[in-house]
């Protein structure tokens, strides 16, 4: 159960840094390289150099917030098919199905509950990998 996310690399980008630190240890723990950014600018800057297997991406962020973020990923053919989890501590009704129309791979809302988010990251694996 510890290596899961083994050979999965995760670019993390949200300004809480809290919840970076939460989350990085998280998946860390099951066996996923983390790399990290606290606003879209880095995040994108971040990508230049890195090809994740996914993105959790916060939506509400100082500079660049991740609407905007998303929006520039999936204008880079390099990036556009990478997978992308929204990530928001503002979770309201109907806030899911919006975040999936824009075209976000997924939604977790915050607080993260662990094993569904373990869940929710799995399942995109084996939907990415054509296996369901």
């Amino acid at each position: 159960m510890e290596h899961e996310l083994e050979g999965w690399t995760i670019l993390l980008v949200d300004d809480d840094l809290d919840n970076q630190a939460l989350i990085t240890q998280a998946l860390t723990f099951y066996g996923a390289d983390m790399v990290t950014a606290v606003n879209g600018v880095e995040g994108l800057a971040t990508l230049a150099a890195l090809k994740p297997t996914c993105i959790l991406l916060d939506l509400s962020m100082p500079v660049m917030d991740g609407w905007a973020m998303l929006e520039q990923l999936r204008l880079s053919s390099d990036n556009q098919n990478i997978p992308v989890i929204a990530l928001t501590a503002h979770a309201m009704q109907g806030d899911e199905e919006r975040v999936i129309n824009a075209g976000f791979d997924g939604y977790i809302a915050k607080p993260i509950d662990l094993d569904s988010f373990l869940d929710a990251l799995k399942r995109m694996g084996s939907r990415r990998a054509g296996t369901t």
